[in-house]
């Protein structure tokens, strides 16, 4: 379920409330009357169940609340009500399945920013790569896979593709490859430090590794790794089951192919450091590709979805009427 927290204008009020009510899924509603300060009007609390949240959320900006009051959702982890179990039963569909695109958008805009806080993480995960690769350390490979944030602009432009968002995208691109950039050129200078002091040698990054040698070796299977991969974090995103998200972090090479390029270069090792670039890019438009198919596959299914619970319930709809009733 879903809390809906609405402010509206008093001369708006009526009208959003009708939307509510007939809005299947819903229930839980409050109305405080003059409740809100800033800005001036009423304040309406609801609840409704996800797989009809964006239907509602949708309905409510073409209404014009988000420019002239708000409109706040926030996730319920646990509701125990007899009236919410009703509405979601009542919501076509189910709510796993249900993808709400505002807070999509909302999500990957956020993970698509080019902060210090961003590129701080990214920098860190190519350095730990970095010393995974030269130690030929999968554990260490691992952990960096899981702390590099890549994965937010990347479904940034996956969702700015199919959203038609530009400003997103290209906000999403600016910090994926500025991100990269400044990541592998200061994991360059991490490595010639290293080697001044003697931690790392030329022997490390030309010897046989074989726990990591495939990171600058891609091949078809690095394409179809980072598809399924794309797949699923898009999925988690989508269904608010981020905790996949550590899944997919671990079992792409982005990080490790820009850590093992920037210590090659450090090196003057131009073969290596070019099997490694390929590797990063085989790995980021896997991504991208598997995300965008998969956000325009859930997108039509969800549509379809809606043209069949239309057709069931009529153009009178008797559904909404029955479930209000009960």
């Amino acid at each position: 379920m879903l809390h809906l927290r609405l402010i509206v204008p008093a001369d708006r009020t009526d009208e959003v409330l009708r939307l509510v009510e007939d809005t299947l899924g819903t229930t839980h509603l409050v109305v405080l009357t003059g409740a809100a300060r800033d800005p001036a009007g009423d304040m309406i609390l609801c609840d409704v169940a996800r797989e009809a949240g964006d239907g509602l959320i949708s309905a409510l900006r073409r209404l014009g609340i988000d420019k002239s009051g708000s409109i706040t959702v926030e996730n319920m982890d646990l509701t125990l009500s007899a009236h919410a179990d009703r509405a979601e039963e009542a919501a076509p569909g189910e709510g796993a399945d249900a993808v709400l695109w505002e807070e999509l958008t909302e999500a990957t805009h956020e993970e698509s920013t080019f902060s210090v806080t961003y590129v701080a993480f990214l920098t860190v995960a190519t350095m730990l790569a970095a010393c995974g690769v030269m130690l030929d350390n999968a554990i260490l490979i691992v952990g960096a896979m899981a702390v590099g944030p890549e994965f937010g602009p990347l479904a940034g432009i996956s969702t700015a593709l199919v959203q038609r968002a530009p400003r997103l995208a290209l906000r999403s691109l600016y910090a994926l490859i500025g991100g990269f950039a400044v990541a592998m050129v200061l994991t360059a200078g991490f490595g010639w430090l290293m080697d001044a002091a003697g931690l790392f040698t030329r022997s490390m990054i030309e010897g046989d590794r074989p726990n990591t040698a495939f990171i600058w070796k891609p091949d078809a299977m690095s394409f179809v790794v980072a598809f399924l991969a794309g797949i699923a974090g898009t999925l988690s995103l989508t269904s608010a089951k981020s905790g996949a998200l550590i899944g997919v972090a671990i079992s792409v090479t982005t990080v490790p192919a820009a850590a093992n390029a920037a210590v090659a270069f450090s090196y003057s090792d131009y073969h290596q450091m070019s099997g490694s670039t390929s590797q990063l890019l085989a790995n980021l438009g896997g991504i991208v590709v598997a995300g965008t198919l998969t956000l325009l596959v859930q997108k039509a299914l969800w549509a379809a979805h809606r043209r069949r619970t239309a057709l069931a319930t009529g153009p009178s709809g008797d559904q909404g009427s029955s479930k209000q009733a009960g």
